[in-house]
């Protein structure tokens, strides 16, 4: 069962990130730029970090085994698409389409390994699995993808998909159990409009304003919208009794600093990503598959350093694992800053991803633990949604703030332009440090937190 759920969950971590390493082969056949590619990354985190709350509690409310089903299948639909598409605009429509499927799989496979391990040990070892998971396919996506596009083309990024969604749909009915949650929660139509506005408006805010400018009417009004819609979501929320997201909840600094480090950590990596494929290949003139061996620093560690760190949490609680995902990322935003140059030798660089590589490989599993075991049990469906909500708006973050660096400069200059990114990146783990103090230290992931009634 929890090899089944992964599976559905590598399957949404690895699309997240294995389309950059065809990015630069998309925007040449399909006649775009680096707005265009930015856009087409962020069509699928944006639709899935505003869904993701929604479609855990529609899971808990009828069938988490059958939400899960229904987003394989949607999720291989719109992959198929993503594969045939003839134009930017088909594509953009395939990856909304592709970002409403895997909703539908990340809170909820969460929610099914939460609901079957029910000893708290165990549970704690399941959902460092379950986030390795995770972290491993999304670092894992640009050296997966890089082989891929020199292979099959950058179409044979989304065929993959196909195959492995075939045989998890299979087995999902052999060992995955029906469960849904001891008292259906509401669902909060209104809150979830809001969320979608300031998702997205915020995201489409950082990447079109480098191109439209900042001062322009467009950009000053969609800057409004947001701030209005993040008023109105707090207030409404504070006032349903069962609110898409309890402002409550923020009360805790536990609960505070995941997903405040999971909104950091993911705009490190999705920056990271980026940045540096568009580097490697623009600039540098790699092949797809030379720049993803070149990444390989940045997967490698996410292999070994999650389970680790999920067996740290365990015996040591949040703190420490964290502290160690917040140095390294600083130190890898840090070493970028001054590796990245055409005329730096690349063991540089290398080094530079591997430190990166290292703190996302332990933040993933403090980062789960910590949100989940602040909420209680018959909403673990929304606790999934809340943590996986904050990862993918940070990884859309990332990409908005990279491409907006980024946007319009020539492959020359890609290698100077990228650098106030790698300061962003060194910002995000010195915040994820700061954040870490106020994980539980020790005793392990103990459900210490008031019950959310």
């Amino acid at each position: 069962m929890l090899a089944v759920c992964s599976a559905g969950l590598f399957l949404v971590g690895l699309d997240t990130t294995i389309v950059n390493a065809a990015l630069p082969s998309i925007a040449r056949d399909l006649h775009t730029g680096v707005r265009g590619i930015a856009w087409i990354v962020d069509a699928y985190t944006l639709v899935m970090a505003s869904l993701l709350i929604s479609a855990g509690a529609i899971a808990d409310r009828v069938g988490r085994r059958r939400v899960f089903r229904i987003g394989l299948v949607l999720f291989a639909a719109s992959s198929a698409l993503c594969a045939l598409a003839p134009t930017v605009g088909v594509l953009l429509a395939a990856r909304i389409a592709q970002g409403a499927g895997a909703a539908m799989l990340s809170p909820v496979a969460l929610a099914i390994v939460v609901g079957v391990f029910t000893d708290p040990a165990q549970r704690a070892r399941a959902i460092g699995v379950w986030a390795a998971v995770f972290g491993v396919a999304m670092a894992a996506g640009p050296v997966v993808g890089g082989a891929l596009v020199q292979t099959l083309g950058w179409r044979g990024v989304f065929w993959v998909n196909l195959p492995v969604i075939a045989v998890v749909l299979a087995l999902t009915a052999l060992v995955v159990p029906e469960s849904k949650a001891a008292r259906a929660r509401r669902l909060d139509g209104p809150g979830q409009a809001l969320l979608v506005i300031v998702v997205g408006g915020s995201v489409g805010v950082l990447l079109e304003g480098p191109h439209l400018g900042w001062t322009s009417p467009v950009v000053l009004a969609g800057s409004a919208a947001v701030g209005a819609a993040v008023v109105a979501f707090v207030k409404l929320e504070a006032r349903r009794p069962e609110p898409l997201i309890d402002p409550g909840l923020f009360r805790r600094a536990p609960f505070t600093a995941a997903v405040l480090s999971a909104v950091a950590m993911f705009v490190a990596l999705s920056a990271t990503l980026l940045a540096t494929t568009l580097y490697l290949q623009d600039a540098r003139g790699m092949t797809p598959t030379a720049a993803g061996a070149v990444m390989l620093p940045l997967a490698l560690p996410a292999i070994v350093c999650a389970p680790l760190s999920g067996a740290l949490v365990g015996r040591t609680g949040a703190r420490r694992p964290l502290l160690l995902a917040g140095g390294f990322t600083a130190l890898g935003g840090v070493s970028l800053f001054v590796a990245v140059d055409g005329h730096r030798p690349l063991r540089t660089l290398l080094v530079a991803l591997l430190a990166v590589g290292i703190g996302f490989g332990f933040a993933n599993p403090p980062i789960t633990t910590t949100t989940v075991s602040g909420l209680p049990a018959d909403r673990a469906g929304v606790a999934g949604g809340i943590t996986s909500t904050a990862r993918q708006f940070g990884a859309a973050l990332g990409i908005a703030v990279a491409g907006g660096f980024l946007t319009g400069t020539a492959p020359t200059e890609l290698a100077q332009a990228a650098r106030p990114g790698w300061v962003v990146v060194a910002g995000c783990g010195l915040l994820v440090m700061v954040a870490a103090w106020f994980a539980p230290s020790e005793g392990g992931p103990r459900d210490r937190a008031r019950r959310i009634r």
